[in-house]
C-alpha cells in the first residue's frame, strides 16, 4: 500500500493512500499536534468529502480499533494449520473486577490455559505482557488457546 505524504505549509502535513473503491483516505497531521481523519469524494480523489476533526485519544482508539483486528488475524493465520489453538479478542471492560489490576492477578493461564500474547492500549500494542503488566479499561487482550478455554477465560475476566 503506497502512502503519499504532502507537506501542508503552515499546517502540517497530509498522509493518505487510495482504497480499491477509488477514494482516498488519511490523515491530517498539524503542526499544533491535532490530527483530521480525511475522505476524498467518491468521484473526485481530489476534493475532500470529510474532514474529522479527532483529539490525540480518539486518534489512539481508532488506531486500536484498526490495529488488533489485524494483529488477530495475522496470528489466526499463522495458528490455521494447529487443529484446537484459536486467537481472540477479549476486552478489559472499565469497572470490570480486572481493570486496574495486573495480568498476574487473573492467573488466566493457570485458570483456563489461555495465554496473552499481547496488549492493544490506544493504538499501541504491547507484545508479550509480563504478569506485573497493569490493565485499564479499553484494553484488548489478544489471547490464543483452544474454544474451551477462551469461553473460560471470558468468562473470569467478566466475573472476577
Amino acid at each position: 500500500m503506497n502512502v503519499e505524504v504532502t507537506p501542508l505549509p503552515g499546517i502540517g502535513t497530509r498522509q493518505d493512500f487510495s482504497l480499491r473503491s477509488g477514494r482516498r483516505i488519511g490523515v491530517i497531521a498539524h503542526r499544533d499536534g491535532r490530527t483530521d481523519l480525511i475522505v476524498s469524494k467518491a468521484d473526485d480523489p481530489d476534493s475532500c468529502a470529510a474532514s474529522i476533526p479527532m483529539t490525540p485519544e480518539e486518534s489512539s482508539t481508532l488506531a486500536g480499533l484498526l490495529g488488533a483486528p489485524h494483529l488477530v488475524v495475522r496470528l489466526e493465520e499463522q495458528h490455521r494449520e494447529v487443529t484446537g489453538i484459536t486467537t481472540r479478542q477479549l476486552p478489559i471492560v472499565p469497572g470490570s473486577p480486572f481493570d486496574g489490576r495486573t495480568l498476574g492477578d487473573t492467573a488466566l493461564r493457570t485458570r483456563t490455559a489461555v495465554s496473552v500474547v499481547a496488549i492493544v492500549r490506544g493504538g499501541t500494542v504491547h507484545p508479550s505482557p509480563t504478569p506485573d503488566f497493569g490493565f485499564a479499561g479499553g484494553d484488548l487482550l489478544v489471547t490464543v488457546g483452544t474454544a474451551e478455554g477462551l469461553a473460560a477465560a471470558v468468562d473470569l475476566l467478566e466475573t472476577g
